[in-house]
């Protein structure tokens, strides 16, 4: 190839790669959430950087995974919710369906909490703040497509990284002589199995697998019908390119803000959990006593990304396998998260961090239905053609699948 044809090449795949970026890093962003923020900051007051290692090596099932559902809606340029009910029927739809349903109840019940958690540490009420946000959020995903949701949320993600990195930089990084300072500590405790499986949980969460699953493919589509048309095995290539980026990126902002948080002082709290007020004060040092509102929106934020994400990803799916009119997709998206709201509303303030990180361990559990069924329809040449699972590919999938869930089991039951 000489080199003009090089350079054409290139210029049409960095053309492509910008009408296509959004999902895969959307989705990534997201996985930043409220609750993993709120994951991070407490295995940084509790452990220090314990647990870096295992964020660093979580970008590969994070990767993996989140490949699958990518390739998945590339191939198929539909929702997962349809390819299930195309391809295996209205009943097999439907009992995926109400799995998926309850999993998006937790999913928004945690992202609530989340920013629960942050009004708290600004010291607002919940019973006024998280109904205001509850209808906002509602109205979002009601009234806007994907596409013009899109741009503000990727922005919102901007921040968000950069109130991470000036985090770190307000703490200061502590010297690897001090004891919390240990990138390799593993301390055999019940807390700290505790936290090791929280962080699993918060690494890939079923609204991620939804939501690429789908948005990837329905994108390509959308821009089809505008006479933009990109071949599949060069949007594989994008979509892995940006998927990986963004599992890389989100997990430094995870090793980011554990080492923002470690030597956060809370020893006059019995209990193993830092509290939400402890956790806001982590820019005391340059913010004075705004620290507790910049900590505290960032984690609303974080919640909201979340929040439309899971509506405009997982409603989806459990819209499309019940067949229900895009119409009534509003129905779903209210059903699903009101219990959340109400949930929140009822809970004792006081009682927001530990159900947060219990939620995490949760989820890791929940992972097991959407898992295997990205594994049985990748492998399904029919559905799949050409991009269909190869044997290592597939084998790669599986180790992952039970690197993730063994971990969240051995870290489970040794915290017992």
């Amino acid at each position: 190839m000489d080199a003009n044809a090089l350079s054409k090449r290139k210029k049409l795949l960095s053309k492509d790669t910008l009408l296509m970026f959004g999902p895969a890093w959307l989705v990534m962003m997201a996985d930043m959430d409220a609750s993993s923020y709120i994951g991070a900051a407490q295995t940084g007051a509790t452990l220090g950087y314990g647990l870096i290692w295992l964020m660093l090596i979580l970008i590969i099932p994070l990767y993996v995974v989140q490949e699958l559902a990518g390739r998945i809606s590339i191939a198929t340029r539909s929702g997962l919710g349809e390819v299930v009910r195309k391809n295996y029927g209205k009943k097999v739809a439907s009992l995926v369906a109400m799995p998926m349903a309850i999993t998006d109840m937790f999913t928004y019940g945690i992202e609530y909490l989340g920013m629960g958690i942050g009004l708290e540490i600004m010291g607002l009420s919940l019973y006024y703040t998280i109904p205001v946000i509850y209808i906002i959020h509602i109205l979002i995903v009601t009234r806007k497509r994907y596409c013009q949701a899109e741009k503000p949320l990727l922005i919102i993600s901007l921040i968000l990284i950069i109130a991470l990195l000036a985090s770190l930089f307000y703490r200061g990084i502590m010297p690897l002589s001090s004891p919390m300072a240990n990138p390799v500590l593993i301390k055999p405790t019940a807390g700290y199995f505790f936290l090791l499986a929280a962080n699993v949980g918060a690494v890939i969460m079923p609204f991620m697998i939804f939501f690429q699953a789908s948005a990837t493919g329905l994108k390509l589509t959308d821009m089809s019908k505008i006479g933009i048309s990109i071949k599949s095995h060069r949007s594989v290539k994008i979509m892995r390119r940006e998927t990986l980026v963004g599992a890389i990126v989100t997990e430094l902002l995870m090793v980011i803000a554990e080492m923002a948080f470690t030597g956060i002082p809370h020893a006059a709290n019995s209990s193993f959990f830092a509290t939400p007020q402890e956790l806001g004060k982590v820019l005391v040092p340059i913010a004075g006593d705004l620290s507790p509102f910049i900590f505290g929106i960032g984690i609303i934020a974080a919640g909201f990304i979340a929040l439309i994400t899971i509506s405009l990803g997982s409603a989806w799916g459990i819209a499309e396998s019940l067949n229900i009119s895009k119409k009534s997709y509003w129905l779903v998206y209210v059903l699903e998260s009101l219990p959340a709201v109400i949930a929140v509303l009822i809970i004792n303030p006081s009682s927001l961090i530990a159900l947060v990180l219990y939620l995490l361990i949760f989820f890791v559990f929940t992972l097991v239905a959407p898992m295997i069924m990205l594994w049985v329809i990748g492998r399904n040449k029919k559905i799949m053609g050409e991009l269909v699972l190869s044997r290592k590919n597939e084998a790669l999938y599986m180790a992952m699948f039970i690197l993730i869930v063994s971990t969240a089991v051995i870290a489970v039951v040794t915290s017992l």
